[in-house]
């Protein structure tokens, strides 16, 4: 009995991600977006210091998708497109979550409102 009461309060252990686990749903300006564990380049499968996989976010420079008024959905990771406004000059290294058009969503989803990158129908 008593090695059972030290078993409960033992933290419990995370179970380790598979590729294809489902990470997250988000919901964001009005689209909702299934977020999965996975690897973003093929090396980091086999890389012995990646040890799990990884929350895979779309990518929306690949596959565009916009809010129903034509707004683009971006990644606070995302590289900063040439349109960039922020508070220290674009490099090579600037993302989308520096610049003053990043309208912040959930987790790391948001959107450009940069008007120069809506999309025009």
């Amino acid at each position: 009995m008593f090695s059972k009461l030290i078993q409960n309060d033992l933290p419990q252990q995370k179970a380790i991600p598979k590729e294809g686990d489902l990470y997250k749903v988000v919901n964001t300006y009005g689209r909702t977006f299934e977020l999965k564990y996975g690897y973003y380049e093929e090396c980091d499968r086999h890389s012995p210091l990646v040890r799990s996989p990884v929350p895979i976010y779309p990518d929306f420079t690949k596959e565009p998708v916009y809010t129903d008024d034509g707004t683009p959905f971006v990644t606070m990771m995302q590289d900063a497109c040439p349109h960039y406004k922020g508070e220290k000059k674009r490099t090579a290294d600037s993302t989308c979550d520096e610049c003053k058009y990043f309208g912040h969503g959930e987790d790391w989803i948001g959107i450009c409102t940069c008007p120069k990158n809506k999309k025009i129908e």
